[in-house]
This record gives structure tokens, C-alpha cells and sequence, in this order.
């Protein structure tokens, strides 16, 4: 069976390569980001509560694991789209993409709000911290890529 594609065994080794720095350091940077909401934010306002993480429980490793999946997706799609582009638009287009889509499922997932009250500011702020949140870890897996790539580490993809 022949392959229809005109990806070569290489470039899609280096595609593995950039999903997965790019898995580590969303999965890293989720990490470091529910560290700092447990310590600083949840423990100074009552309103971000929800956003400590008491214990390692099924729900925190499956949230990693959706942020670690997440991660690869962006990586390899990050490849793609900036080629040997040096457009900030574009890199931070892509960061801004991923970073809302996680960001508003988060937010599609959580409101039940009644539909006749509208929500007071308490019970929305933990959904604007998620949402910047998520732009964040983006956000640092596309410049670990950038580094990665500017070392040659991860060549970046030939159109």
C-alpha cells in the first residue's frame, strides 16, 4: 500500500520530537502553574478556592494528562505552521489558538449557571485565571519549540 502522504520518515520523527518538548513543558508547566495557584492565589482569595490542589488525586492526573495530550497536539501543529517563519503574528496566533480552545472548553465545561441570573464576579474569576492559564502553557511550550529549533535540535519543517 502506497503512501499518499509526502511527509518523509524524518520529518515526521522531528513532528514526534516537537510534540513531545512541547508535552513535557505544557505537563511541567501545569505543574508549576497548580503549585503557584495552591500557594499564592487560592490561599489569598476565597473567590479561587476551587483552584487548590490538596491532594494528587485522579482528577489533577487526568487534568495533566489532558495538558500533557494538549502539549503534543501543539507541538506538532506549532511545527507546521511556522515553518522557517519569523512572524511573531503567526507563532503567537497559534499560542492564542490553542491557549482559548483549552480555555473555553474549560469554561463550556464548568458553567451551569441558572439562565436567568447572571453570574457575580466570584464564581467567574476562577474560569479567567483557568483561561490564562491555559494561553500560558502555550505560551511556554512555543518558546521552548523556538528554542529547541533555533539549537537544531528540532528542525523546523521544510514546505
Amino acid at each position: 500500500m502506497k503512501d499518499s502522504s509526502n511527509f518523509s520518515a524524518a520529518e515526521r520523527v522531528e513532528s514526534l520530537k516537537a510534540g513531545s518538548v512541547a508535552a513535557f513543558s505544557c505537563l511541567l508547566g501545569f505543574g508549576a502553574i497548580a503549585l503557584g495557584n495552591s500557594l499564592i492565589l487560592a490561599d489569598r482569595l476565597d473567590s479561587l478556592a476551587s483552584l487548590q490542589v490538596r491532594e494528587i488525586d485522579l482528577n489533577f492526573a487526568l487534568r495533566g494528562t489532558i495538558a500533557l495530550l494538549g502539549g503534543f497536539l501543539f507541538g506538532v501543529t506549532y511545527r507546521y505552521a511556522i515553518r522557517r517563519d519569523t512572524n511573531p503574528q503567526l507563532k503567537s496566533g497559534a499560542v492564542l489558538a490553542f491557549g482559548l480552545v483549552r480555555a473555553f472548553g474549560q469554561l463550556d465545561a464548568g458553567l451551569f449557571f441558572d439562565a436567568g441570573k447572571m453570574p457575580a464576579l466570584q464564581e467567574l474569576l476562577p474560569f479567567a485565571v483557568r483561561g490564562v492559564e491555559s494561553v500560558v502553557l502555550f505560551a511556554i511550550a512555543g518558546l521552548v519549540l523556538d528554542w529547541a529549533i533555533g539549537r537544531s535540535w528540532i528542525k523546523p519543517f521544510d514546505s
